[in-house]
């Protein structure tokens, strides 16, 4: 009898995509839920103020993450030169 081939899964693909996929998840909830909860409780004008203050504080953990992703492109690119020299 013949085995079945068994796909091989990348385990670490697949975890870097699980931990990307509850990462924005967990940041949507927040953002949306919380500032709905404010909204109701508070108002309108504390929304809108808390609107932007959520806004402006996703910028400097965007720039680190576009900071992280940059590193770990080049460092990609370095091994993957590093490789084809040897």
């Amino acid at each position: 009898m013949k085995k079945k081939e068994q796909k091989v899964r990348d385990l670490r693909a697949y975890s870097r995509g699980t931990f990307i996929r509850l990462g924005l998840f967990g940041l949507l909830l927040i953002f949306v839920v919380g500032n709905l909860l404010i909204r109701w409780i508070y108002g309108p004008e504390a929304f809108g103020l808390s609107l932007s203050c959520m806004s402006v504080a996703l910028i400097p953990g965007l720039m680190i993450v576009g900071i992280l992703v940059l590193m770990n492109w080049v460092v990609k690119r370095a091994r993957d030169d590093r490789s084809e020299m040897d």
